[in-house]
């Protein structure tokens, strides 16, 4: 699926022709830049690398460096690769947010919000013990049993329990291009996407 890297600005609302308000996000979309092209003979397959967001010199490694220098570009931030675009690109070109059309179905992939370590209830939707009488003191959000007895005398895997929450690739698909902006390099979308503000997102159609 060939693609771009962008940044979540926010979300906002816009109305349709039916005057309905429809909740969207803004995305900057690119430019992004290929910054190696992978092919069948000395890569084992087909796709384009692409570059997005300008990396400071100072915090580069020489490898970055030399990798970005080969392109004719500046460091970058975030790369990406890519495959299945429908033309033929070079080292060092720009592909634009005019890549995607109004009206087309995209995937959007970021890495959704950290809520840092959380119940139950919170983490799996657990109904806690559901009633605060008969004797239950400090009990409301508990876990309750996670096993059975002496047989099978373990915890099977997979066990839903407390731990940490968040901070994990989530890919939404599907979501409509209501509107492009090249000018401005903003993609609009319906709904939302995973990710707090000014976080990478990776869009595929």
């Amino acid at each position: 699926m060939s693609g771009l890297i962008g940044k979540k600005i926010g979300m906002t609302s816009i109305f349709d022709e039916n005057g309905k308000n429809i909740p969207c996000t803004v995305i900057e979309a690119g430019p992004c830049i290929v910054t190696q092209v992978r092919t069948e003979e000395v890569d084992g397959y087909e796709a384009i690398q692409l570059g997005f967001d300008d990396a400071t010199e100072k915090s580069a490694t020489k490898a970055d460096l030399g990798h970005a220098k080969k392109a004719g570009t500046s460091v970058k931030r975030k790369i990406v690769e890519f495959k299945s675009f429908d033309s033929e690109y070079k080292l060092g070109d720009a592909i634009t947010v005019d890549h995607f059309a109004e009206g087309e179905f995209v995937d959007v992939a970021g890495t959704s919000k950290g809520k840092g370590f959380q119940g139950v209830v919170k983490r799996h939707g657990f109904g806690g013990v559901g009633q605060a009488t008969h004797g239950q003191h400090n009990r409301l959000r508990a876990p309750g049993s996670i096993g059975a007895a002496s047989y099978p005398a373990r915890v099977f895997k997979g066990m839903k329990m407390a731990g940490r929450m968040g901070g994990d690739t989530v890919k939404v698909q599907n979501l409509k291009v209501l509107k492009v902006v090249a000018e401005k390099n903003l993609l609009v979308v319906k709904g939302c996407v995973p990710g707090h503000k000014n976080s990478y997102v990776i869009i595929r159609k």
